[in-house]
């Protein structure tokens, strides 16, 4: 389920616009979850594509680690997870809803990323590009990730 808030093509979002999707806890799964939202936001800027700066890039970034962090931790047979994003003149809010709820994401530590495992590295990516970040438990069942980012025009004034 989609819900929009519209605004003119080029000009900034003048309330807040939201964007929901469910997608099956598989790569393929996160990957359609997350072309999905890149269409949605290039489209909240007015463009028809996904642009190339920086503020884009970090938003597909954090968008792509935590619905594949939820296909790989999150996978419950039969229940898929949910995307939401919320965006406001200020903030652009990430949220990925899965069905395990028993063990709570926490970054690496440094030292221990320093092998040549192809995982643990997400969440410190995830740290060190959002402004703020965390997990909340989600009733009856699972937890929420979330990552929030400034938007460009309300980091330079804008």
């Amino acid at each position: 389920m989609n819900q929009e808030t519209v605004t003119a093509p080029g000009e900034p979002t003048v309330g807040t616009a939201h964007f929901r999707t469910m997608f099956p806890t598989t790569a393929h799964g996160a990957h359609t979850a997350r072309h999905a939202a890149e269409r949605w936001l290039a489209a909240q800027q007015g463009r028809p594509e996904p642009a190339a700066d920086d503020s884009t890039a970090t938003a597909s970034l954090l968008i792509a680690e935590l619905t594949a962090n939820a296909a790989l931790h999150g996978r419950v047979r039969g229940r898929n997870a949910r995307l939401a994003l919320t965006l406001t003149p200020a903030t652009l809010r990430i949220e990925v809803t899965d069905a395990r709820g028993e063990r709570l994401p926490a970054p690496t530590p440094a030292a221990d990323t320093d092998n040549d495992g192809e995982s643990g590295r997400g969440l410190l990516l995830v740290a060190s590009l959002a402004d703020a970040w965390g997990c909340e438990p989600h009733h009856p069942g699972g937890k929420t990730v979330w990552a929030e980012c400034a938007r460009r025009a309300a980091r330079t004034g804008r």
